[in-house]
């Protein structure tokens, strides 16, 4: 027989007794009929007395409509990451490939998990809804244990809402862990004590960032919403300080030689981290040997180590607007493993042998090196020199240009992706109030570095893998980017034949078709928004032990090397190197393969506060503006709640949001990007022109409302504006000063 139920509703039991172990399954219909249930209030009974034991999983209903014991297989425990969606309910977005469907799970079934977590969870089958529903067994590990989000203070008893809009509750801080935050402030708060359906989560405040709005509290708060730490710990801060700052002999003698060659860095004027540099010099009968020098960070950062551990946990340095988050502390990112000019580093290298024209004519070389560099470029001064300026070094620049732009060349014959979307920097006064917002331009200079560091990547890359002619498996951290998705491939070729573009979307042909439409792009209005639409098509580039190969850059095998300073990845990738250079014992592939997830994750994480730090010096910079000011701008995007708009400008990026658009009644049509007007049919698609004015621009939010004013050279009239322009405070005693980066990823 069936279990018991554990309800004290008598007719829940009789149902429940209804089901023998492995045995019938019965409609409504059936059960209302062995029950002598007929009159309508008996049905109703018997109807909330089902719902009672489908909750709570004693019995489930099937996809043909009728009713049984839960199938034991459909039960078994399978683990996934929390995606919680709303305050009613989650999705599980299910590990490994038995489970292709995100699994519905109702926030009283969660058993307290938060976004991010990985779970345990039993799923139940034969549900009729489009994903099946499953219910959370354990909690395996919790993806943070830290808000950030502005104190609220009653009485002595502290609630935080937290700004990550994925955390649907309040945090409650009980007297005495308040720490001294007051009421209204910013704060970092450290769970203690996780909530459950029935009780709110508890915290202690473990740092005062601030007032809402000053830049430092509201950069600080981005870093600690993304789990990046806002400070090294004592013990790697220690392990640092006993590091030497002069180069022995002994820790020379068994590397190459390359300080009488000529070597220099090329970099942003801004920069404080040099971690590539390139050497150049005859290789005799028309042949260059060109360097591609790397700090060598694995020579400091040794396994096992605190400062290991941490620059794991961390994985990657985080470039907001105004400031960055090194992965590794200050005295190693800044100076012991910085390549700065007239001082003798410590190098992994890669050295090519390549005619004037970028060929490769011979096996290169890879090893260990100590090199001095002769001068620091800045990408300004090396795009002057290529332009004609006179420089005592302008030959060698001149030819490693050819050479960059020659290998570009091939690698576009070759199927490589041509896509540069736009970045922007910011102007900053002391006080971090953007002034302008200035759109990136990357010239030879900034290709000529990039080429260099493509060409170092992929021949590691085929090094490792061909290693030992190729007759045992040699684990590598392998940067990949897999082909995208056909059918998501299929919609965007459909989009872009409307506006005249063709892509073939076979294997062989995409590549040189979306290229084709990146020239004929060239000027037009929709090129970046194009340009980024494609974008988004794509897979996104991770880290993995598997030779998959990049799409985008069109190699067979390619690598992360070149940046060891700023990321981990590449700190593995030299510590491998130098273990099949020295015919040492492989890592064991398994547990690479889960550094490389942890690494991909966390590189996300980054992008996404990165992100977050521009979006707000948008939001501030267009609170500044004159509110009656119109913009031209375009349609960057279509949703059912209305349409993105990127002011052309500054290519700062808000809503017209669909209630403000009273002349017509919109449906969204997802796969053609655009509305339709029920009555007019006017089209509000991708791509189209519009002015625009600032309705409202939202700091905590980080959002920026528009009002539109002109569509395809027609003016239309938004309901009446009602809100109130927001402008921050604290604009006083501004000295502009320019700030800003970040590193293009590959």
């Amino acid at each position: 027989m069936a279990k018991q139920h554990n309800n004290q509703d008598p007719l829940a039991q009789r149902i429940a007794e209804l089901f023998p172990e492995g045995g019938f399954e019965y409609s409504f219909h059936e059960i209302a009929d062995l029950l002598d249930y007929r009159s309508r209030e008996d049905k109703i009974d018997l109807s909330l007395a089902l719902q009672k034991l489908l909750k709570a999983k004693t019995i489930q209903e099937f996809s043909n409509g009728k009713f049984g014991l839960p199938d034991p297989a459909s039960q078994k425990a399978n683990t996934g990451k929390v995606d919680f969606i709303n305050p009613r309910y989650a999705y599980i977005r299910m590990e490994g490939e038995t489970q292709t469907k995100d699994v519905y799970v109702p926030v009283e079934d969660l058993k307290g998990a938060q976004d991010g977590d990985l779970v345990e969870i039993a799923i139940f089958a034969g549900r009729k809804s489009k994903n099946p529903e499953g219910q959370v067994l354990n909690i395996i590990q919790r993806a943070r244990q830290h808000y950030v989000g502005t104190l609220r203070v009653k009485s002595g008893i502290g609630w935080l809402s937290a700004d990550y809009r994925k955390m649907h509750e309040e945090i409650l801080i009980n007297e005495g862990h308040l720490k001294g935050a007051r009421d209204g402030q910013k704060v970092q708060v450290e769970i203690k004590h996780w909530g459950t359906a029935n009780r709110k989560p508890q915290g202690v405040v473990s740092e005062v960032l601030g007032l809402p709005g000053e830049n430092n509290a509201e950069m600080h708060a981005i870093l600690a919403d993304y789990n990046i730490p806002l400070r090294f710990s004592a013990e790697s801060e220690r392990e640092v300080a006993e590091f030497s700052g002069v180069i022995s002999e002994e820790e020379t003698k068994d590397r190459r030689d390359f300080r009488n060659v000529l070597t220099f860095t090329i970099d942003p004027f801004d920069a404080k981290d040099f971690d590539d540099a390139i050497s150049i010099e005859p290789a005799g009968d028309g042949i260059w040997e060109v360097g591609v020098h790397i700090a060598d960070v694995s020579h400091f950062v040794k396994p096992g180590t605190v400062l290991d551990k941490e620059a794991f946990d961390r994985a990657t340095s985080v470039y907001l607007v105004d400031r960055v988050s090194p992965m590794l502390p200050e005295r190693l990112s800044n100076d012991l493993c910085s390549l700065r000019p007239n001082e003798d580093r410590l190098t992994f290298s890669c050295v090519v042998f390549m005619d004037a024209r970028g060929k490769i004519v011979k096996k290169p070389w890879i090893g260990r090196t100590v090199i001095h560099s002769k001068r620091r470029y800045t990408y300004e001064e090396v795009q002057e020199v290529i332009e004609g300026n006179p420089d005592p070094n302008q030959d060698y620049l001149r030819l490693l240009n050819e050479m960059a732009l020659a290998m570009r060349d091939g690698r576009m014959a070759s199927g490589a992706m041509s896509f540069e979307s736009t970045e922007v920097k910011f102007l900053l006064d002391d006080n971090g109030v953007p002034l302008k917002v200035i759109p990136k331009i990357r010239k030879d200079a900034h290709k000529l570095v990039e080429e260099f560091m493509l060409l170092a990547n992929r021949t590691v890359a085929e090094y490792a893998f061909f290693y030992n002619d190729g007759k045992a498996t040699n684990p590598m951290v392998y940067r990949v980017h897999e082909s995208p998705n056909p059918e998501r491939l299929q919609n965007f070729a459909d989009f872009a034949g409307r506006f005249g573009y063709k892509i073939n979307v076979s294997d062989e042909k995409v590549a040189m078709s979306l290229n084709a439409m990146v020239a004929k792009l060239e000027g037009t209005p929709e090129q970046e928004l194009m340009q980024n639409l494609a974008i988004r098509v794509m897979a996104k580039a991770r880290y993995t032990t598997k030779a998959l190969g990049h799409f985008g850059l069109a190699f067979h095998h390619y690598s992360h090397f070149t940046s060891p300073i700023r990321r981990y990845p590449d700190v593995l990738t030299h510590r491998l190197l130098w273990n099949y250079l020295q015919s040492e014992a492989r890592m064991e592939k398994d547990a690479l393969e889960k550094l490389c997830l942890h690494c991909s994750d966390k590189e996300k994480m980054a992008s996404e506060a990165e992100r977050a730090s521009i979006k707000y010096k948008q939001v501030e910079y267009m609170a500044l503006q004159d509110s009656s000011k119109i913009y031209d701008g375009v349609v960057s995007g279509v949703t059912e709640w209305g349409i993105f708009v990127e002011i052309i400008e500054n290519r700062c990026e808000g809503m017209v949001r669909i209630t403000d658009l009273n002349i017509d009644t919109f449906d969204h049509l997802e796969k053609e990007y655009c509305l339709v007007g029920r009555r007019t049919k006017l089209r509000i698609t991708f791509g189209d022109k519009v002015k625009v004015r600032v309705k409202a621009a939202n700091l905590e939010k980080r959002n920026i409302d528009f009002v539109l004013e002109e569509l395809a050279g027609g003016k239309v009239q938004p309901k009446e504006d009602r809100s109130i322009y927001q402008k921050p405070v604290w604009t006083k005693g501004r000295k502009s000063s320019s700030k800003g980066g970040g590193r293009k990823r590959r």
